[in-house]
């Protein structure tokens, strides 16, 4: 910035919060995850379900991708390094099946193996170029006297770098598109759901706009759904596969996963309103059950459960569900029978153990206290990113007895939700009574480390 030097300050603090605004833009490719990210067990396994298809398609290990929910009303999902697809509740809102669902799906895969995270930096350069150039031309003309045309060349400068770095956005936004198309087709899936979700994002181009002539396709991160569609339609409504549906066992889940979020995201009465007593369908129950559990009403919520599990006494989530409702109105002893039930139905799901185990810690029962610890410990060796479950794994060891290993949870908790100073000190100290040379001990030994570099590296700074 020392080229800056020798202007007036007010055009120096201009100039800088120019090139502050483009960096921003070329960061904002890759969203901060201000939001939090949901977790149900049985969104994750749809979701995982219905991707594996168009994993393996697009040339990537499904083991190595995940699908993350991110509770925002917002209709959007996107990539952000690494091999993850994050998609907003309100898209899954928005949705009217799982076909729509996978096209969307297909889509930020085609971002994926295209690399287009790692080659946002390309763009950024080329506009950056561009940014500077105008800067330099713009502080000569401030510094011949010729103040207003010199912040005239700055600005336009900056519109013709805002113009160039969204040009090369829309072009990998197309190239995702036109690789959703083939990986629909390999997987033996219709694009008909991805050209009809244009159609939903045509109508939100048009929420703040009175007219399509009032948008400027150029300054858009994406190309105009409405051409985005008629791009795609050709390949689309081609393929031998354009009228096939999902299977009704896929259809049924994704009404169940939609009438939950429905129901866990939105206001109770706006759920109430969507999901009516009239209607009597296993969706609208379980709406129901969580806009009355998030209502503050545990006798209406128990009530829409009883049905679900009438209906279905098998069903692994519906169980999940009556054991969280009885553990969160106080009354974990009378949860455990259910949620034993979804543990066993759902085969060990790392999230459902963990709820299990909650329940066992909290009904104050010493005798619980072990098997408390086992299905926490087979939780966490499953998913070791639930910052909940490695919480509840150190009261067990606590009340156990065990404080190293209630230690070495905490730091593996703090490690996850970015408190190193914390696991530091919780690692070090288990570390102090854990037999060295043992799993644990070199595990503790990692997180130490870990975190002594990460400090080391901020004081370099």
């Amino acid at each position: 910035m020392g080229r800056f030097e020798g202007l007036p300050r007010y055009v120096r603090q201009g100039l800088r919060v120019m090139l502050a605004g483009l960096l921003t833009l070329s960061l904002g490719t890759q969203p901060v995850m201000a939001q939090g990210i949901l977790r149900d067990a049985e969104t994750e396994a749809y979701l995982k379900e219905i991707s594996a298809p168009l994993i393996e398609a697009a040339g990537l290990q499904p083991g190595n991708v995940d699908i993350a929910l991110i509770g925002d009303k917002e209709i959007n999902a996107f990539v952000a390094g690494g091999q993850i697809v994050f998609i907003h509740s309100g898209l899954i809102e928005a949705a009217d099946d799982t076909n729509e669902l996978q096209g969307v799906i297909a889509h930020e895969l085609g971002h994926i193996a295209g690399g287009h995270i790692i080659r946002t930096d390309e763009g950024a350069k080329g506009a950056t170029a561009i940014t500077l150039l105008s800067l330099l031309l713009g502080a000569a003309a401030m510094a011949a006297g010729s103040g207003d045309a010199g912040m005239g060349v700055m600005m336009a400068g900056q519109q013709a770098a805002l113009g160039k770095f969204l040009a090369f956005n829309r072009v990998q936004e197309s190239s995702a598109d036109a690789a959703a198309i083939g990986y629909l087709e390999k997987a033996g899936l219709s694009g008909k759901g991805m050209l009809s979700f244009f159609l939903k994002l045509k109508k939100e181009e048009f929420r703040y706009a009175s007219s399509y002539a009032e948008i400027d396709p150029f300054m858009q991160t994406h190309p105009m759904s409405g051409e985005r569609e008629a791009t795609l339609s050709e390949d689309v409504l081609k393929s031998p596969y354009y009228n096939k549906k999902a299977s009704p066992e896929l259809e049924a889940k994704f009404k169940r996963i939609k009438a939950k979020l429905i129901g866990y995201m939105d206001d109770p009465v706006i759920a109430l309103r969507k999901y009516p007593e009239t209607d009597r369908s296993q969706a609208a129950h379980y709406a129901r059950a969580y806009a009355w559990h998030r209502g503050a009403y545990p006798e209406k919520a128990a009530e829409e459960v009883e049905k679900l599990v009438a209906s279905s006494p098998g069903d692994p989530y519906f169980r999940e569900l009556q054991g969280q409702i009885l553990l969160e109105s106080g009354k974990p002893i009378e949860a455990l029978a259910p949620l034993r039930l979804a543990v066993q139905g759902t085969r060990g799901a790392p999230l459902v153990s963990a709820l299990l185990g909650h329940a066992l810690i909290a009904t104050e029962d010493s005798t619980n206290l072990p098997e408390a610890r086992d299905v926490l410990k087979v939780s966490v060796a499953r998913d070791r990113d639930n910052p909940f479950a490695w919480y509840t794994l150190g009261m067990a060891y606590s009340r156990l007895g065990d404080e190293p290993r209630a230690q070495l949870a905490s730091a593996e908790r703090f490690a996850l939700i970015g408190d190193l100073g914390r696991a530091r000190a919780n690692a070090e100290a288990a570390m102090l009574r854990i037999p060295r040379g043992t799993p644990d001990y070199l595990r503790a030994e990692d997180i130490a480390l870990s975190a002594r570099t990460v400090a080391a590296e901020k004081r370099k700074r």
